[in-house]
């Protein structure tokens, strides 16, 4: 059973810099795909960012591409997110999610039902 934790969050002032963590455990496979969405009150879930195992593929979203970075460290099992020059508009709860059957480096699960693992979540406060 895949299990997923993030650090890292908090509050910080517009311009500032975050760096996410997720540790995961319990992957049955060496294939995964992994992605950081996004929720602010009143909206829906938003994809952040999404990494295919190995760094075969990754993906952002149009509002954080060159300001985030996804990455991973396979010897820890850990993926994170850095932010840069946040954003009051980059507030919200953001959740780590694993997918390990509907993956493959030529597709990236979509949409938050693609996903069949979630962390708790971590917020993120930008003033």
């Amino acid at each position: 059973h895949v299990q997923l934790v993030e650090s890292g969050g908090g509050s910080v002032q517009a311009g500032g810099s975050l760096r996410l963590s997720c540790a995961a455990s319990g992957y049955t496979g060496s294939v995964y795909c992994m992605a950081w969405f996004r929720q602010a009150p009143g909206r829906e879930r938003e994809r952040v960012a999404a990494i295919y195992s190995y760094y075969v593929t990754t993906y952002y979203a149009d509002f954080v591409k060159g300001r985030f970075t996804i990455s991973q460290d396979n010897a820890k099992n850990t993926l994170y997110l850095q932010m840069n020059s946040l954003k009051s508009d980059d507030t919200g709860m953001y959740y780590c999610a694993a997918e390990e059957e509907n993956c493959r480096s030529s597709y990236l699960p979509v949409a938050s039902e693609e996903y069949s693992y979630w962390g708790p979540g971590t917020q993120v406060t930008v003033s």
